[in-house]
């Protein structure tokens, strides 16, 4: 069987978005491109078509007419927070975050804006932080039609591009290796999924946008896990892409290409078990309700102070990696699910997917009992539902893994002193996770969707509902060392001439734009900023 070849100005390794917006830049530039991915044609787009969409980007129209105040140097101010920098070793990645900062409405929004891509016209604010400060303001804007419209539609503007013709595109094609002659990238090589055929494409210039290392076996992951963190938990979900293992990591590094930052990562600390099964661990990210009160394996309130979502996500992960088993319970009723649960991905959010206007409003209004309803259905061995908190525990524990066991007066009392402090009213609130809601509920965007002090054991609120959830892995924080025109970088900082890193693979900038911690939204934004860098810069 004779080896495939393909010939362009640049090639392009994996046609996430990252890729896809690399390739729609070069082409404007009037170069050839031969981008080729591992997976199918249904799945170009990578992880961001199955994400929520959201977005971090500073002074954009949305937040001007609600009036948010916000500028290049308070979002850095944030960034800076929440990265968590050390003290050497993170120029680069510091010099990544501020351009973002300082460029992500010409770069990211001008981008997405015009490929007609929409944002809800309220502008959501995740991660405002705990003992330090987060997103000072909104910044996360969400896609009308989440990531996978914001995939689709970069997708169909290389299809549509004027200069299309100098577009070729390979699919289930992986690749396996970089050639380098005389010192420089040209081309990459790899084998067919179909039939293990070898192919090979030639390029002027190489760019490397196959993902991180959260995605596949787990394995490179747990061999880079955060040493603080102590031991990997022994049941890790994961929603990393299913290619994203660092293969092409390992090749670079290889070559004499720098990795960084490897250990630091972005988890989730709702997962629960998907109902695809598609891979071992499977996982699906809740979005964690903020008015469930958060349990250890024995049914205690994990404190003192209370786990709380939408404030810092890390710190989540490492308090739940404290914990007995290393797994937590939220324990909430109906009333709560409808109004506050949610899951970070596109196909269970049916209203935003599918652009559904009136079911939002419906579901804003009413609350999605349809999305609970598909939850407890499809994740039976996650969701617990019961009328009465004894049938709860009894639930829970035909769920606790060996060695566990939940305390049905352990939970009594501490939901019961929650519920007597809301009875008491706002005045006398003792309880962070009170006063923090109270301060959710203050802008708009989050008092559409955060209920109003909500007791747990509410008759009128029934059935009670407990959710088993895990960390879940998600994204690298690390990776390929890059300059700031996604060169890859060699240790002593010298580069490999005509191979570039973009998006995850390149740690979304410089090998760690994020330090320890994101802000949200910057993965989808970043992987638009690197893979138009890079563009420009070839």
């Amino acid at each position: 069987m004779s080896e495939s070849t393909y010939q362009a100005d640049v090639v392009i390794a994996g046609a996430g978005l990252a890729g896809l917006v690399a390739a729609y830049e070069l082409m404007d530039q009037g170069k050839s491109v031969v981008l080729i991915d591992k997976d199918t044609p249904e799945a170009v787009g990578g992880l961001a078509k199955k994400s929520f969409g959201g977005v971090m980007m500073v002074g954009t129209p949305h937040q001007k007419r609600m009036k948010i105040d916000d500028t290049p140097d308070l979002a850095w101010r944030d960034w800076q927070s929440f990265a968590d920098w050390d003290d050497t070793g993170d120029e680069l990645p510091k010099e990544w975050a501020r351009f973002y900062c300082d460029n992500s409405y010409e770069y990211i929004y001008e981008f997405l804006d015009s490929k007609k891509i929409e944002f809800l016209p309220v502008v959501n604010w995740p991660e405002r932080g705990l003992d330090e400060p987060g997103n000072s303001v909104p910044r996360w804007h969400i896609a009308w039609g989440t990531g996978y419209e914001i995939a689709d539609r970069v997708w169909q503007a290389l299809q549509a591009h004027p200069k299309a013709a100098n577009l070729t595109v390979v699919f289930e094609h992986e690749v396996n290796d970089v050639t380098i002659e005389g010192g420089r990238a040209t081309g990459l090589a790899g084998k067919r999924m179909d039939n293990d055929s070898a192919w090979s494409a030639r390029g002027d210039h190489v760019i490397i946008a196959t993902g991180g290392i959260c995605g596949g076996d787990l394995s490179y992951l747990k061999e880079n896990w955060y040493e603080p963190w102590g031991k990997p938990p022994e049941i890790l979900l994961n929603g990393a892409h299913k290619f994203g293992d660092g293969l092409m990591h390992r090749k670079v590094q290889e070559l004499g290409g720098n990795l960084t930052h490897l250990d630091k990562q972005w988890h989730y600390a709702a997962g629960v078990h998907h109902p695809d099964k598609s891979r071992p661990a499977d996982g699906l990210s809740l979005v964690p309700p903020r008015s469930a009160l958060w349990m250890d394996a024995h049914g205690k309130r994990i404190g003192p102070r209370p786990m709380l979502a939408y404030a810092d996500t890390r710190g989540l992960v490492e308090t739940i990696l404290q914990q007995p088993g290393q797994y937590t319970w939220q324990v909430l009723n109906m009333k709560i699910a409808a109004k506050e649960l949610a899951v970070s991905g596109c196909n269970f959010m049916e209203a935003f997917r599918f652009k559904k206007k009136l079911l939002l409003v419906k579901h804003v209004l009413f609350g999605n009992t349809d999305l609970v309803n598909r939850l407890i259905k499809e994740c039976p061995d996650d969701f617990v539902v019961a009328n009465s908190l004894d049938g709860l525990v009894e639930g829970m524990n035909e769920r606790s893994l060996p060695g566990h066991t939940v305390d049905l007066n352990q939970m009594r009392k501490d939901i019961d002193y929650y519920d007597r402090m809301i009875d008491r009213g706002p005045a006398y609130f003792n309880d962070e996770q009170l006063r923090r809601i109270a301060n959710f509920r203050t802008y708009r965007g989050d008092r559409i969707r955060t209920c109003k002090f909500q007791k747990i054991l509410d008759p009128g609120a029934m059935p009670l509902i407990a959710i088993r959830e895990f960390v879940l892995a998600r994204k690298s924080l690390g990776g390929i060392q890059t300059n700031m025109n996604c060169e890859v970088l060699k240790p002593d900082g010298s580069t490999i001439p005509g191979l570039y890193a973009i998006g995850e693979t390149a740690g979304f900038g410089g090998g760690g734009i994020h330090g320890k911690g994101s802000l949200e939204g910057t993965f989808l934004g970043s992987c638009v900023l690197t893979g138009r860098v890079a563009g420009k810069y070839i």
